[in-house]
């Protein structure tokens, strides 16, 4: 599993106009998921989402997590995440999980995060969607399970 993470002083996510999960502090989660990838990753990757200090402590150093300074997990689906580019000029999606498969994982990382931490939202899986943010820093990461 893959997940760009961004520091976000909001973030939010609409489908068809209508808004479906938005946060104010904390973390926007672009999650994508491979071929093999099963719950010991998503558990692996919820863990460093949950705990990945990224957050300025009162010496300005990024030593709080998320947690720590009460914010927001954000979690939208995002298969092209996984895209192989070293050739070409086309994106190749062979490595990522069949729909299916990422849909599952995907649900399972936002069931064991609701369980984990009380705030967070998420976008709709494989819906067209459309992200708003007011990055923070610009602080981003690209975390793997």
């Amino acid at each position: 599993m893959k997940a760009l993470i961004q520091r976000v002083r909001r973030a939010s996510v609409e489908v068809e106009g209508e808004m479906v999960g938005q946060i104010d502090q904390g973390l926007l989660v672009l999650l994508g998921v491979e071929k093999g990838d099963d719950e010991a990753a998503a558990d692996r990757l919820l863990h460093k989402l949950l705990h990945y200090r990224v957050f300025s402590d009162a010496e300005d150093k990024m030593n709080l997590d998320v947690q720590q300074i009460e914010g927001g997990l954000l979690l939208v689906s995002q298969f092209t995440l996984v895209a192989s580019t070293k050739k070409g000029l086309r994106p190749s999606f062979s490595s990522a999980a069949p729909p299916a498969e990422g849909e599952r994982l995907y649900h399972y990382l936002v069931e064991r995060a609701r369980k984990a931490w009380p705030n967070v939202a998420t976008g709709r899986f494989g819906a067209d969607m459309q992200v708003a943010l007011v990055n923070d820093g610009p602080v981003t990461f690209l975390l793997e399970s």
